[in-house]
């Protein structure tokens, strides 16, 4: 398995919180079936799920703050969790390169993204944000 795909999990996980407004262990646990994970990938999927859930309202501020001409609530469920996804990754996890999380969340968008316009949307809102953070930290 890869990093990749529990990614995807953990995605699909977060996709079924917001909509499902399902409990974070059994919509975890549904997004795992079929799939054959190790401890590592599992405590990964876990860890991406909650981070991403225990610093949601920081995470929905920031993708606020670098919409343009949109406000959080209509933008679509699938690329409203891919955002609140990449962007945990970028500001929570150092062990993971910025490209790589941006790119994971294009590639995820290519495929989930509810419209064509998904990929260049989330790049641009990521673009943005990760300009201000990197011009805060230097």
């Amino acid at each position: 398995m890869s990093r990749r795909l529990a990614r995807e999990v953990a995605f699909r996980a977060l996709f079924q919180i917001d909509i499902g407004k399902c409990r974070i262990k059994p919509a975890v646990m549904r997004a795992l079936e079929g799939f054959s994970f190790s401890e590592e990938e599992k405590v990964f999927v876990d860890d991406l799920v909650a981070g991403t859930l225990g610093r949601q309202e920081q995470l929905d501020e920031i993708i606020m703050k670098h919409l343009v001409k949109w406000k959080l609530e209509r933008i679509s469920a699938v690329d409203r969790n891919l955002l609140r996804l990449a962007l945990y990754e970028i500001l929570y996890r150092p062990d993971i390169p910025t490209a790589v999380s941006i790119n994971e969340a294009l590639e995820l968008a290519k495929k989930y993204g509810s419209s064509g316009e998904a990929v260049g949307f989330i790049n641009g809102v990521l673009d943005r944000a990760v300009g201000e953070t990197l011009e805060r930290e230097y």
